[in-house]
């Protein structure tokens, strides 16, 4: 459904807009203002005027955006007077400086999410619960299917996967921008890399340059990561045996792959709980690990924001909307607009841009 007329926001075709402050959130074309709640190419588009952010997203947005963008960081938690609402950004726990929109205008709330998760990440700030009259909420992994285990555990099983193949280059797929420096920091926090811990000094990671490319800020923002090296500085014709390689989904079948003698291969997404994703990929193990909230995640998180009306985005938004509903007992509504086509060709959670029909469980109970 539209928003109502008169709401705080409003749908143009810019995207959602605020007209008390004069901006658009993560608008999909350019704006004179645009509030950004994270780096990823389908919520931050070049050609804006002004661009208001999380602080510590500022390096890898004018990377991708360009150097001499108008950027406005911002701090999580810290009010803004933009025209006439008040406006906060709040922990989303999705990615590096990853952020919820909060505003306020006109005796109203509403709370923009964004893309958030609610599992632990000690690669960026953990989701903070925030609440307003009206919210509105992601759902790509809206389906009761979809439930995390923890990052440890997953960055456990790559761990094992990878030594378990000392005679092979373990090679492992994920997105570029988030996926990545989250794997790394899991690893580091098992011990990866660290001084003393044996087999310390073989524990360098190398990247392919698409990641590499993205490590500054993540290093600068303290994150603690194991050493890791750009596979092109390597010398052609070193053995690559026993090493870890983290590369992108696009580097799959490109010719940089030819390096690699006789690859383990393996791909990281919340996508792998979905039976026949890593069949369809080629590869020959997948990890569970998603960037974005799990079905309780989502469910957690719209009760917590105490909203009376919340519209849900992406994914299974039908569906979150009618369990909301029928079960949870709160007025909810799938939000129309171009939200799934302005993806932009950015895959959500690094593998498959949608769950294929023909292995949607639509058979099980929204509980």
């Amino acid at each position: 459904m539209p928003l109502p007329p008169g709401s705080l926001l409003e749908l143009t075709p810019q995207g959602l807009y605020c007209p008390a402050a004069a901006a658009w959130i993560d608008p999909w074309r350019p704006v004179p203002r645009a509030l950004i709640t994270h780096a990823h190419a389908d919520h931050a588009r070049p050609g804006s005027g002004e661009y208001w952010a999380i602080g510590s997203s500022e390096g890898i947005l004018r990377q991708r955006l360009g150097a001499t963008i108008h950027l406005i960081p911002v701090d999580y938690g810290q009010p803004h007077r933009i025209g006439d609402a008040r406006v906060s950004f709040h922990a989303a726990g999705h990615v590096l400086g990853s952020a919820q929109i909060r505003l306020e205008a006109g005796g109203e709330s509403w709370l923009v999410s964004g893309d958030y998760k609610r599992c632990a990440d000690p690669s960026c700030a953990p989701f903070e619960p925030v609440g307003a009259d009206v919210f509105i909420t992601e759902a790509t992994f809206g389906l009761p299917i979809y439930r995390w285990q923890g990052g440890a555990a997953v960055a456990r099983e790559i761990l094992d996967w990878w030594q378990a193949a000392p005679e092979q280059p373990s090679v492992l797929f994920c997105y570029a921008f988030g996926k990545a420096q989250r794997v790394l920091a899991e690893l580091a926090a098992l011990g990866v890399g660290q001084a003393g811990r044996p087999g310390a000094e073989g524990d360098e990671i190398l990247l392919h340059g698409a990641v590499q490319a993205l490590m500054e800020p993540y290093r600068e923002a303290g994150v603690a990561l194991p050493p890791t090296r750009p596979v092109g500085e390597l010398p052609r014709g070193e053995s690559l045996a026993g090493r870890l390689v983290i590369a992108p989904p696009a580097a799959q079948r490109a010719p940089w792959m030819r390096r690699f003698k006789r690859p383990q291969t393996a791909f990281v997404s919340g996508w792998m709980a979905v039976r026949g994703a890593r069949r369809r990929r080629g590869i020959e193990r997948g990890f569970v690990l998603s960037d974005h909230a799990d079905w309780p995640g989502l469910l957690q998180s719209v009760r917590q924001s105490g909203a009376g009306q919340v519209y849900v985005t992406h994914g299974n938004s039908d569906g979150l909307a009618r369990y909301l509903r029928e079960v949870e007992g709160i007025c909810a509504e799938p939000l129309e607009g171009g939200f799934s086509a302005e993806r932009g060709g950015e895959d959500p959670d690094g593998a498959e841009p949608a769950t294929p029909a023909a292995e949607t469980p639509a058979a099980t109970p929204l509980a």
